[in-house]
């Protein structure tokens, strides 16, 4: 379901800014400078790639995704007219709920699993030509995010049987809109985020081994949709 709607997004970009007649354009000197700033604020939902142990009988999913946030402070250097690279370090805060199954019956409570993440993404951003007081864009980049809600060590007192490496690098893709407006720029943007790594510890909890040996590779997806203000 997500992921149709930020494909509807995409294709939304260009019919957008076709279906505009000609404004006055607002000035936009902020846009001509080398290097400007801005911050940034959006929504979030964090998922599970899983493969499961072919030797295992049971089924591992996330079953619901929920919503999270994203703050992050803009740094753009434009290079050129229709290129920009981006760096918008900030934070991130999510939760991934897991469900076990066998034979199509629920086995467990779920797998809370909590992310709070400090995130470093360098993105390129390929601009289309403005019309009006909007211009559409595509991005692509890599984001290294470290996990600081990741768990050291099982915790005795929640019956979370699963833990996640904190350091993952993922590679981003998307794309938005900028709308000038008098005085500032809005961005809407929606991407995109794999991670490259396994992020399991492949270390049974005490007493509960099933969970993690039942799992072959897990990696971390998340969806966010951002409004950039410049």
């Amino acid at each position: 379901m997500h992921k149709r709607i930020f494909i509807f997004l995409f294709l939304l970009v260009p019919v957008l800014c076709t279906a505009q007649k000609a404004k006055p354009k607002n000035d936009s000197n902020y846009d001509e400078r080398l290097l400007h700033f801005g911050f940034s604020m959006g929504v979030n939902t964090m998922d599970f790639n899983i493969k499961m142990n072919p030797s295992s009988d049971l089924l591992a999913e996330v079953v619901s995704l929920r919503p999270g946030i994203n703050i992050q402070i803009v740094s753009d250097f434009r290079p050129s007219t229709y290129f920009d690279f981006r760096f918008l370090p900030g934070v991130s805060f999510g939760q991934r709920d897991i469900y076990f199954y066998r034979n199509g019956e629920l086995i467990n409570d779920k797998q809370q699993l909590e992310s709070s993440f400090l995130e470093f993404p360098l993105v390129m951003k390929a601009k289309g030509m403005r019309l009006n007081n909007s211009r559409p864009y595509l991005i692509a980049g890599m984001n290294f995010r470290y996990d600081l809600a990741a768990k050291k060590e099982y915790d005795d007192e929640r019956p979370i049987y699963l833990r996640l490496r904190r350091a993952d690098l993922y590679y981003e893709a998307g794309a938005g809109i900028d709308f000038y407006l008098p005085y500032f720029k809005l961005t809407i943007e929606a991407k995109m985020s794999n991670g490259l790594r396994d992020i399991l510890i492949h270390e049974p909890a005490p007493g509960y081994p099933q969970y993690a040996e039942a799992i072959q590779l897990m990696r971390s997806q998340i969806w966010v949709l951002s409004f950039h203000f410049e």
